[in-house]
Parts: C-alpha cells; structure tokens; sequence
C-alpha cells in the first residue's frame, strides 16, 4: 500500500548511500516520471520541463564523464574525495536529468513582455516542483535519491553524449538507488520563526 502525501513528504531525505540493485522495473520508474512530467503545475502552463531518464550504462556514463570534468579542475590533493562522492552516485541504479526549455521561456518573453523578467524565475520555480515531485515519487517506491548540480560543468559533454538539444537547460541531477544507509538526523528551526498566520 502507499503511503498518504504527509508520510511522503516527511520520508523523502537526501539518501547518499545507495546501490544498483532493482527495487522496481525500469517500467514503473519510468512511468512515476511521466507522471510528474504531466502534473507538475507551471506558470502559464509552460510545461517547460524536459527530463531525461538514464539507467545502466548510461548512468554510469554520466558520472564517469562527471569525474573527468573534476579531475581537470579539482586540486589532486582534494581530487580523492571528490572521486569517493561522484563513485557513490555512480553506484545507484539511475539518474534523472532536469532541463528547462528555453524556447518555451523565451517564446513566453515575447509574448508577455509585462512579465518577461519573470519567466525565467518561473522557469526555475516550475523546474523545482517537478524535482521535488520525481524525488519523492521514487522514495515512495523505495529508492534512496540525492539532487546533486554538477552544472554547467557537465552540460557540453551530457548534451553531446545524449544527443540533447541545444536549447534544453540543464539544471539538477538525481542520483537515486536502493539505500544502503539511512538519512542522518536532520535539525529543524523553529516552526514559529518560519510561518507566520494573520486573521
């Protein structure tokens, strides 16, 4: 059975340990993203959001291309922990990639000029909704997920290896696996310091 919204939305933490083996088909991952894809709400219904699904071997190509990119640029005396982080995404069992199309922002820029500083907050106000839906969508269904923002380091060769076009902006990626460990304790401020209600 699954569980309510609340539930969901408590459990969902950022899971770092996670492995490849299967907790659902690629079948039902896939459709728990169509899913978000859909439903997510976007302002003026842009429905700007792309998302690209890698399992396998191309999940494993996305972090080796990440630790090639590092290994250029981190000092080599910090690279080894940078190369045990990316290796832990790397040993889950998929990625999701976020984009935003920027020909639907743009395309909004020119027909509401009013609002055309706004559309790219929009863009990524939209972009962070359908995270936190997929996200949760896939601890619901039992998987650990961490969004990680490796951008715009990785988005020349993520775009040549996968053929992605050019005006999709890459934004966030979500390693996600079977959780080999639990989310640490996570310390919460003060309810009263955070929401405010009037009558």
């Amino acid at each position: 059975m699954s569980k309510d919204f609340y539930t969901s939305v408590k459990d969902r933490r950022s899971i770092y340990g996670i492995d490849k083996e299967t907790v659902v088909s690629d079948e039902r991952i896939l459709e728990v993203i169509q899913h978000a894809v859909e439903h997510t709400p976007s302002a003026f219904n842009s429905q700007s959001g792309r998302v690209v699904l890698l399992l396998g071997k191309a999940h494993d190509q996305l972090w080796d291309i990440t630790k090639k990119i590092l290994k250029e640029i981190v000092p080599e005396e910090n690279y080894p922990q940078t190369e045990e982080k990316i290796n832990s995404f790397r040993n889950g069992y998929g990625s999701v990639l976020f984009f935003e199309d920027q020909n639907i922002v743009a395309g909004l820029q020119e027909k509401f000029p009013a609002y055309q500083e706004n559309f790219p907050i929009w863009s990524q106000q939209a972009s962070g909704m359908l995270q936190y839906v997929v996200w949760t969508s896939l601890e619901i269904e039992g998987f650990g997920a961490s969004l990680q923002h490796y951008n715009p380091l990785i988005d020349d060769e993520v775009r040549k290896t996968w053929n992605i076009p050019s005006h999709w902006k890459l934004i966030a990626q979500l390693p996600f696996g079977k959780p080999t460990a639990a989310a640490g304790d996570k310390e919460i401020q003060p309810l009263e310091e955070r929401v405010k209600v009037f009558k």
